[in-house]
């Protein structure tokens, strides 16, 4: 990583491609303004004008196919920095999968769409933990995408996976519109307790007020994740296309500006792209 703040590349490290025809996003409601291509020619635009030099692509849809297919477009377009990609953690054969995606130097870890699980303690309660120790073992992060009611159970993944390398995906998505913070606050806070375990300052104005939000909606909640995590953990991510759902790409960093706008030189450079190049160990 270079020593001069200014040389270190501006990360997006959270962001979505989709063709709605390719796979099922049955998660995305009907009649959804998501339900559209997004792909890289429609993102290099945006993150250029922004400012940002590469991003990291995240799964959407649970399919070692999809992965594939990111790892396709990672190959194609230069700002494409890693992917994380599905594998089904509960398949005692799940090392099969990782070999054959770790044949791309482009596959920087592992999401499961954990949020959307009926049991809250699924991580635990599913045979997931087999396939987290085998993350472990060959060194891959783990991407926790969780909403209040799942992190208690990241103390108890982290017990029994004591190695893994794991970031919580969009602050672990609090009640921005209510204003509400307990118990998200107590639980991560405990996370955040655990060294080795990241934060991902993203998906935020899809969980405040997405017609009025402001940065003083967001602000609190973001000061209490960088109070927890300190810069080095944290990273920008701007979570689209999703956040188009309550706001434009460039709002979406303009605002997460504006909120660090305090930090000194070497902790933007940490959240902005140092904390993701490094967690991810990617090639930038």
């Amino acid at each position: 990583m270079p020593e001069n703040h200014d040389q270190i590349p501006v990360i997006d490290s959270h962001h979505h491609f989709w063709e709605i025809d390719r796979f099922d996003y049955s998660w995305m409601p009907e009649g959804s303004p998501l339900a559209t291509d997004y792909g890289p020619e429609d993102l290099s635009p945006l993150r250029a004008k922004a400012g940002i030099d590469y991003a990291v692509t995240v799964q959407a849809v649970a399919s070692p196919d999809e992965a594939r297919w990111l790892l396709e477009l990672a190959d194609a377009h230069e700002f494409i920095a890693g992917v994380v990609g599905w594998v089904d953690l509960t398949d005692p054969e799940v090392g099969y999968t990782l070999d054959e995606l770790q044949r791309s130097d482009y596959f920087v870890g592992v999401r499961h769409i954990w949020e959307s699980e009926e049991d809250p303690g699924w991580i635990v309660n599913s045979g997931a933990v087999n396939g987290l120790k085998e993350l472990a073992r060959r060194g891959i992060p783990f991407d926790f995408l969780a909403k209040p009611p799942n992190l208690p159970f990241i103390p108890q993944v982290m017990d029994q996976v004591p190695d893994l390398r794991g970031v919580v995906d969009h602050i672990a998505k609090p009640l921005i519109a209510d204003h509400v913070v307990e118990p998200w606050l107590t639980d991560l806070r405990k996370v955040a307790s655990i060294n080795g375990i990241h934060c991902k300052v993203s998906g935020m104005i899809t969980e405040a007020d997405h017609q009025n939000w402001s940065v003083d909606d967001l602000g609190p909640y973001v000061h209490h994740v960088l109070g927890m995590f300190g810069a080095d953990r944290l990273m920008f991510g701007s979570d689209w296309p999703v956040c188009t759902l309550a706001g434009s790409y460039g709002q979406v960093i303009d605002a997460a500006r504006e909120i660090l706008g305090s930090l000194s030189p070497a902790e933007k450079a940490d959240v902005f792209g140092g904390t993701a190049a490094h967690f991810y160990r990617l090639n930038v």
